[in-house]
C-alpha cells in the first residue's frame, strides 16, 4: 500500500503566521508519528499565539489525530512556538503508545477459566 495517499496533514494557525520553516518544522515531526502507527488517517495541528500574554506560556499547540476507532486530541502549551510543537508530538506519541499497548493487554488477556468440580473445603 502506498502510504502517503492514506495520511494527510493538515497545519493551521489561529493569530499566527504559518512560515515554510514552521510547516516543515511540524511535518519533520509528524513524520514521527506517521512511523510508530500506520493506521493513523488524518493528523492535525492547530497552532495559536495569544497576543495578550506577555510573558509566559504564549503559544498552544492542539492536535487532534483521527485513526480507526476513537480519535485522540491533545493539547499543550509554551513560550515558543517550536518547543509547543515538539511537546504536542511527544505528548500524542505517548497517547499513541498507551492506546496500542492496551488494545495488546486486551487482546492477549486470559479469561478465568470455570471448572465443573467443586473446590474442597478447608478443615
Amino acid at each position: 500500500m502506498n502510504r502517503q495517499n492514506r495520511q494527510e496533514l493538515i497545519v493551521s494557525g489561529i493569530h499566527l503566521e504559518l512560515t515554510p520553516s514552521l510547516k516543515i518544522f511540524v511535518n519533520e515531526k509528524s513524520d514521527r508519528l506517521f512511523r510508530h502507527e500506520e493506521r493513523i488517517l488524518r493528523l492535525r495541528v492547530e497552532l495559536e499565539c495569544d497576543r495578550k500574554e506577555k510573558f509566559g506560556t504564549r503559544f498552544k499547540a492542539k492536535g487532534h489525530v483521527t485513526i480507526h476507532g476513537p480519535g485522540l486530541d491533545a493539547s499543550v502549551e509554551s513560550d515558543e512556538c517550536h518547543k509547543a510543537v515538539s511537546l504536542l508530538v511527544d505528548k500524542l506519541d505517548r497517547m499513541l503508545c498507551r492506546r496500542a499497548q492496551m488494545f495488546k493487554v486486551k487482546r492477549h488477556y486470559l479469561h478465568g477459566v470455570e471448572f465443573d468440580a467443586a473446590l474442597p473445603k478447608a478443615g
